[in-house]
């Protein structure tokens, strides 16, 4: 069955940084476009930036434009988010997110908290 897990989130003070990480199972990955969601209390998730199959073609929320970075690893069947200059409101869990051809898939989130 498709699994994604998340790992690497916790609390980092503002401009600080962080790696996410979504390991990846049961489809075929390296075919796959995958993107980052996050949901801060209150709020609807949103998206954060998606990635193509590849990784040649990346896109990101107005929000994060230049401080995120998405990439892929396909032979470890792994993605990721880079983030640097974290700001306060970049406090939410963050989702790993794959739309298959008959469902949408979720990770269980993994928490960001930006606190000083």
């Amino acid at each position: 069955q498709v699994q994604l897990v998340e790992s690497g989130g916790g609390l980092v003070q503002p401009e600080g940084s962080l790696r996410l990480s979504c390991a990846a199972s049961g489809f075929t990955f390296s075919r796959a476009a995958m993107s980052w969601y996050r949901q801060a209390p209150g709020k609807a998730r949103e998206l954060v930036a998606g990635i193509s199959s590849t990784g040649t073609s990346t896109n990101y929320a107005d929000s994060v434009k230049g401080r995120f970075t998405i990439t892929r690893d396909n032979a470890k069947n792994t993605l990721y988010l880079q983030m640097s200059s974290l700001k306060l409101e970049d406090t939410a869990v963050y989702y790993c997110n794959w739309k298959g051809p008959f469902n949408v898939y979720w990770g269980q989130g993994t928490q960001v908290t930006v606190s000083s």
